[in-house]
């Protein structure tokens, strides 16, 4: 594979998070929203930020296969070992609201594990980077994820908790998955959970940056997570400190085995 360029990479996630920051809250232009499909809504910010990874991504490596939210999948990304994994905005509920929680989040992944990760928040004016084997940052200070060795009492970025998890403790939610991924790679929550198939576009970049901070990375289920898949999913998604992850895993399987049970 090529030499990639990290700073080239974080220059265009910062080019595209400023374009998008522009017309946030209404400024300049008005943004357009429709729904592609129900409680899933798409701006014209979307596409256009899309867009533009597209090329200047694709420029810097041109073998690289593209999986992204606002992009018509193309499974010839299956036979190359180099691929773009690209959420335009992560968290497009809190963008058109005005709210600040999303992120422009892009990953180059290499044989199924993604290398570079850059997660850029610019309505926070967060910047999170991270290399495989080489440590995570934000705004340039190196991340340590959280240590925390007890379950009861993990901070976790809610709006609310179910019964059976008030022994945990909520901290700000931001929408957008990865940003609150990025709250354990900075120690500012104990874990992130999620028990629902997910798109890679939504974690490839934060899994990097919270793993790359010590942070464990897994599944639902408690495994690795893979990209470049046929599917392009995962189910669930767990982010947190180490020392609770066999806990996680548990609480996670007994909610749904009481889901299950309901049903």
């Amino acid at each position: 594979m090529p030499t990639r360029n990290l700073e080239a990479v974080i220059a265009a996630t910062r080019e595209v998070g400023d374009m998008a920051m522009a017309r946030w809250r209404g400024e300049g232009k008005a943004v357009n929203v429709w729904h592609k499909s129900h409680d899933n809504p798409v701006s014209d910010v979307d596409l256009a930020v899309d867009a533009r990874l597209k090329a200047v991504l694709g420029a810097m490596v041109p073998e690289a296969g593209w999986l992204s939210e606002e992009t018509a999948d193309n499974p010839d990304r299956l036979s190359r070992r180099a691929m773009w994994c690209v959420d335009p905005i992560d968290g497009t509920r809190d963008f058109i609201r005005g709210r600040p929680g999303w992120a422009v989040s892009v990953a180059l992944v290499i044989d199924g594990t993604p290398e570079l990760g850059v997660l850029y928040a610019p309505a926070l004016d967060e910047l999170w980077v991270a290399q495989k084997g080489s440590g995570a940052t934000l705004n340039g200070d190196t991340l340590r994820a959280s240590e925390r060795s007890c379950f009861s009492g993990a901070r976790v970025p809610a709006d609310s908790l179910p019964k059976v998890d008030r022994d945990l403790v909520m901290v700000t939610k931001p929408n957008s998955i990865a940003l609150r991924m990025a709250l354990v790679a900075d120690d500012r929550a104990d874990l992130v959970a999620t028990l629902r198939w997910g798109f890679e576009w939504d974690v490839a970049a934060a899994a990097l940056i919270a793993a790359e901070a010590g942070a464990i990375v897994t599944d639902a289920f408690g495994d690795p997570l893979l990209f470049n898949t046929p599917r392009a999913q995962a189910f669930g998604v767990i982010a947190c400190a180490p020392g609770i992850h066999a806990a996680v895993v548990d609480r996670l399987r007994d909610r749904a085995l009481a889901l299950t049970a309901a049903d």
